[in-house]
Formats: C-alpha cells, structure tokens, sequence
C-alpha cells in the first residue's frame, strides 16, 4: 500500500515538473511583451511593472503580424479543407473498396511518411517555379497538401477500417454508388476522425516555417510564423517586442490545445486501434 502512494506521488510530481516546464515559457514570454525595453535591460526576469499592451499593438501593426494572420489563415484553411476531402476519399477508396495496388499504394503513402521534406524541398521548389506557383496562396496550400498527405491517408484509411463491411455492402445493394456510400455513410461515420485529424493538420500548418519560407519569399505572402521569424531579425534590440509577436502567434494554438485536447489525442491514437 505504501509502495503504491509513493509510486503515486513520483508520477505526480514529474507531471507536475512537465507541466511546470511546458508553462513557464509562456508566462516568461507573457511577461516579457508587457515591459518596457529599459526593463527588460535591466532585469529580464523580473516581473512586469504594468500591463502594457503597446508592444502587442506595435508588433499587430507595425511588425506587420495582422497581415501574416490572415495569410495564414488563408492558407491553413485551405490545405486543411484539402487535406480533408481528399484524405477521406483515398482513406474510404483503400480501405472498402478493393482494387488492384491497392494494399501497394497504401504502403507507398505509409512509406511516404518517413521521407524528410528536406530530401524533396529542392525539387519541389524547381516545380512550384516551373509552374508559377512560387510565392502564391495556392502554391503554399499544395506544399502543405503534399507534405501532410500521407499522414492524413494513414489515419483516415485506419479509422474506416473499423467500420464493418457489411454497412458498406448493405448501402450498395440499395443502389448507392460508390460516391454515395462515402457522401452518406463514410462522412457522418467519419466525422470523429475527421475533427481529429483536421486539427492535427492545422497546427502543423500553423506552426511550419520551413515550406513557408521556401514557398513564399515576398513579405506579403509570409505566414504568421515565418513573420515572427522576421521580427526577431528586423527588431533585434527590442526583445519585448519580438516576444509579443511570439505571444500573438502562440495564443491560437494554446486555444485548440485548450478546447480541442480530446480530439488531438484520438487523432494521435487513431491510426493504433484497429476494431
């Protein structure tokens, strides 16, 4: 019994240590973006005289950070809308109905998913030039489709393997086609997985600044991330500054995370659980 409450206690406090190291940056960097630059001179880690909200402001305005939002969300709703319809298709395409390669294309995307966008951002780039899509919204929306394809596919493609045949088989019989199947049956079954795995895909498109900052060089086309980036190296002197741009872009994801934490674990979970 003993053993078992200090067991109990152990995990406990290395939770807490987790939690304490996975906060503490966010509240340092809060805290940071309300001084002044004189006070964060003199003593970073001290706490903030006042609430100031002019380094936020400055850095929405003036750093530019409102233009990147909205690049973002522009670009992040699109590849996540992609992303979506066609990895429900391939996931219910591969996963109901058999033809031939299908088992060989499903282990290419499987495949796919071990391959570092390092090793194919040169040629991506050489065709997103030959095609004129380099510094566009939709050239960045089919890098980001490209790159997180597979792992939408896996997903989609484990998560209607659950789902009996014989639902599919009786929606075929009544005269649906194979379309219909998948508009009336696959997509309200699927909505679970599909919530899951769209907000798995928006972080990893919120957070990207490697294929963002290949894909759309020019100023007005840069993503909220690539800004930040930016800001550190135009405001280098003013830290408090550059931290509320860090601020500005954190906040959206710690607000999925806060509200959508259940299906961002089903969607870690679901490609392992086979019913």
């Amino acid at each position: 019994m003993r053993g078992s409450r200090l067991g109990k206690w152990v995990i406990a406090a290395g939770m807490a240590a987790l939690a304490i190291a996975t906060i503490y940056p966010m509240l340092f960097t809060a805290n940071v973006a309300m001084k002044t630059r004189r006070e964060y001179i003199f003593d970073r880690f001290s706490l903030s005289s006042a609430l100031r909200w002019d380094n936020i402001s400055t850095a929405w305005e003036s750093g530019g950070m409102a233009r990147y939002f909205v690049n973002s969300l522009i670009v992040v709703t699109g590849a996540v809308a992609l992303l979506l319809l066609i990895g429900s298709m391939a996931g219910f395409a591969m996963s109901h109905l058999r033809f031939r390669g299908s088992r060989a294309l499903f282990l290419g995307c499987l495949a796919a998913l071990f391959v570092p966008f390092q090793v194919i951002m040169v040629p991506l780039a050489r065709t997103m030039a030959d095609t004129g899509l380099i510094d566009t919204y939709p050239g960045l929306i089919l890098a980001y489709v490209a790159q997180f394809l597979p792992f939408t596919i896996y997903l989609m493609t484990s998560y209607y393997s659950r789902i009996p045949s014989e639902i599919v088989d009786a929606a075929r019989i009544d005269g649906n086609s194979p379309y219909g199947v998948y508009r009336r049956i696959m997509l309200p079954m699927g909505r679970p997985a599909l919530l899951s795995v769209g907000v798995l895909n928006a972080l990893f498109c919120w957070n990207d600044v490697l294929i963002a900052l290949l894909m759309t060089p020019s100023p007005e086309r840069r993503t909220l991330m690539v800004g930040v980036t930016s800001l550190r190296g135009q405001y280098t002197s003013d830290i408090p500054l550059f931290a509320s741009g860090v601020l500005i872009a954190a906040v959206p994801v710690l607000v999925i995370y806060l509200f959508l934490q259940r299906q961002i674990a089903d969607g870690v979970t679901a490609g392992s659980m086979k019913g």
